[in-house]
Order: C-alpha cells, then structure tokens, then sequence
C-alpha cells in the first residue's frame, strides 16, 4: 500500500483551498496512494497569530454535516483522506479533523490539547478514538497532541495500526533561528512524528501547513514514519507530498517480532510518586 502525507498552504478562501485540496487527492491518486493524509486547517486555514488571535479573523466554523465535506467525498472517491477544519458546534468552536472516502464519513476528532492562545478561539475536545478504515484501523491527532505521548497509546491500545497527525505547526514564534534546520520546533516536529511512532510500533503519517500567515511560517516537513521510528519518505520544507509504499501489517509485525511495547506496559507502575 502506498500512503502520501501532504504539505501545503492554505488560508481563509474556502474555494481556492478546495481546488488545492483536489489537485493533491489527484495527485496521491496519481502516486498510486490509498491514504491521503492533510494538514491541519485545510478548509480556511489556521490563526494568523497565536498569541493574541483576532475575533474578528477567524477560520470559517463549519458544521459536522457541512456540503463542503461532502465535496471532498466526492473527489476521495476511493482514496481514504484525513482533512482538517473548523468546526462549529452551536456557539463553540473546535480545531477538528475528518477521515473519509466517497462512500462517507470513517472517523472524526476533535483537538485535545490546545495550546498558547488556541484556548480563547476553540474548545477542546475530549478523547482519542481508532476507528476502521479500507486502509487499516485508524487514528488521528492534530499538531500539539502529538506532544504528548498518551494521545498516540491511547489509539495504538485501541487497535490504530496508523496514526495520522495533522498539523499547522509553525517555526519558532519566540526564539526564531537563523536556519530552519537549527530551529526549536522543527527539531521537534521532527522528534515527535519519530517517537510516537517507535515507541508504539505504528505507521505514523504527519502532514503539516508550508508558507505563511500573519506573523508565523509555517513548517511543512510532511513524512511518513515507519513502526521503527524511521522516516520513509518525506518533504523537507517544500510543499509536495511525501509517498511511501509498505506493507502496514507486516511492518507492524517485524517491529514487534521481539519486543511488543504494548504487551510490556506496566501500568500499575506508572502513579505519580509523593513529594
């Protein structure tokens, strides 16, 4: 099987981010990919600023049934592809994703761990669920939940033998570097998709936002990781898709032929120690 992460630009103009949208679910198709994975925010991009986000320039807050998921169904057809957007739950807002193909919705998720000022714009939500899919079981996290190693256990405990991370993770917004290489946050965008992967023995499939908006530059960096932390194809900085071919099962399996992390957890060891 092939599975493409992308990394792409996308902004507030619904209609331009459908057209980029369908240009690379046309072009995983061409690349023979049967999972697209996109980044956080496609549908009217993400906030321009971080730190103190202006009301009055919100992403556009679309309902779990919105026509405009039912257009990107219909362009998957029979690919499998995670996206990004708002959502919009009568008054309150959450940073979601969506998995589906023509025949419909697979799975959803809404962000968990929100982070700097996303707390005053989206609420959050509150669990991580796998689900099945043509491609595999499941699951999704969005940029800061990878952060925290319990939001990928918790999908590969529930079965995900992939994990799709969808980002809008920007460079450094407080301690900017010279080089992109040298910067803070790449190096852990970088390090998260890794570990998450290794330490779970899963696929993890990290698409990410390129360019810019407002004051932050986003990082791209789109990959695949295979379940031994290893990095199978991937798009540096550019926009593109980064495709790897593997055999999902039987990957998971070698990684897992000697040690099984999952089957050596100790969770009655894992409490907090008093001070």
């Amino acid at each position: 099987m092939r599975i493409a992460a992308a990394a792409a630009h996308f902004g507030r103009d619904v209609e331009y981010d459908l057209g980029r949208i369908g240009k690379l679910i046309d072009d995983a198709r061409a690349a023979g990919a049967a999972l697209l994975v996109l980044p956080d925010a496609a549908i009217g991009g993400y906030l321009a600023d971080l730190r103190h986000p202006d009301p009055d320039a919100l992403p556009p807050a679309l309902d779990p049934g919105d026509p405009i998921l039912d257009r990107i169904a219909a362009m998957a057809r029979d690919l499998v592809v995670c996206v990004g957007y708002c959502e919009a739950d009568g008054d309150d807002r959450y940073n979601a994703a969506v998995c589906l193909t023509g025949d419909g919705v697979l799975g959803r998720h809404r962000k968990v761990h929100l982070p700097a000022a996303e707390v005053t714009v989206y609420r959050a939500g509150d669990c991580f669920t796998p689900f099945d899919t043509p491609v595999g079981r499941l699951g999704m996290l969005i940029d800061y939940d990878k952060t925290f190693p319990e939001s990928a256990r918790t999908l590969a405990l529930g079965g995900a033998q992939i994990v799709a991370c969808l980002s809008a993770w920007p460079v450094s917004v407080t301690n900017r570097a010279p080089k992109l290489s040298q910067d803070r946050q790449s190096r852990l965008f970088d390090l998260y998709d890794c570990a998450r992967a290794a330490e779970n023995q899963i696929v993890v499939v990290s698409a990410n936002q390129t360019g810019a908006a407002g004051g932050m530059r986003f990082l791209g960096q789109a990959k695949v990781v295979g379940p031994g932390g290893d990095i199978l194809a991937r798009t540096w900085a550019k926009a593109g898709l980064a495709v790897a071919e593997l055999d999902v099962a039987a990957e998971i399996a070698a990684a897992r032929r000697v040690l099984r992390h999952l089957d050596e957890l100790k969770p009655a060891s894992y409490r907090p120690v008093a001070s």
